[in-house]
């Protein structure tokens, strides 16, 4: 029983005091100690995503990114559908964090993802053959699904056909949202999306 108290992730990084401190983000993002993080597509009920370990989902996003806009802006076939070089590339990310905060990197990972989700945005409304946005609020899911999409997006776009390496830039837009600093494409969205929410009320 000890023994699997003393469980890390990975074996690697605790996930025990790991403060959120959004009430209502705790019961969607999972960090639960597990020695391997791969769920094997068995999840697959509803709210199935709160059940997924929060590395896995990034892993997973890697792969498939989303694209930004309307164009597809973002090729990723060399990664896309990759477990083991995905979840290798973010176990890179992780251990940057480490280094360079001197942190949890779950801790700094836990604080980009509060700072990078929105709380409103906006949704198209069509009456009499008229649309004119309206303000809603951001389910928890949706806000982290959001995060999660704008992180690795803004890495993408700072390493995509550049020297920058993949696990450098995502570890360094995962640190400067955890700061809240406008240099994080993450967190610039978000401001985005609360404006637009504010406007459309």
């Amino acid at each position: 029983m000890a023994e699997q108290e003393n469980i890390k992730i990975f074996d690697l990084y605790e996930s025990k005091n790991i403060e959120i401190r959004d009430a209502a983000l705790r019961p969607w993002v999972n960090i639960s100690a597990k020695l391997l993080v791969k769920s094997h597509g068995r999840k697959q009920d509803k709210y199935s995503s709160a059940k997924m370990h929060i590395i896995e989902r990034f892993a997973n996003r890697l792969g498939v990114p989303g694209h930004l806009g309307k164009k597809h802006r973002i090729i990723t076939s060399w990664s896309s559908g990759k477990y083991n070089k995905n979840m290798g590339t973010f176990l890179k990310v992780l251990a940057i964090l480490q280094e360079k905060t001197g942190l949890n990197p779950m801790q700094v990972l836990m604080q980009a993802l509060e700072n990078g989700s929105p709380r409103d945005e906006i949704t198209v409304i069509e009456s009499a053959g008229a649309r004119y946005p309206q303000a809603v609020d951001c389910s928890p899911a949706r806000r982290i699904a959001l995060a999660v999409r704008w992180l690795v997006q803004g890495a993408y776009s700072k390493s995509f056909g550049k020297k920058n390496k993949m696990a450098n830039a995502l570890a360094n837009e995962i640190m400067l949202a955890a700061k809240g600093s406008m240099d994080s494409y993450a967190v610039v969205k978000r401001n985005e999306a609360e404006k637009q929410a504010d406007a459309a009320r």
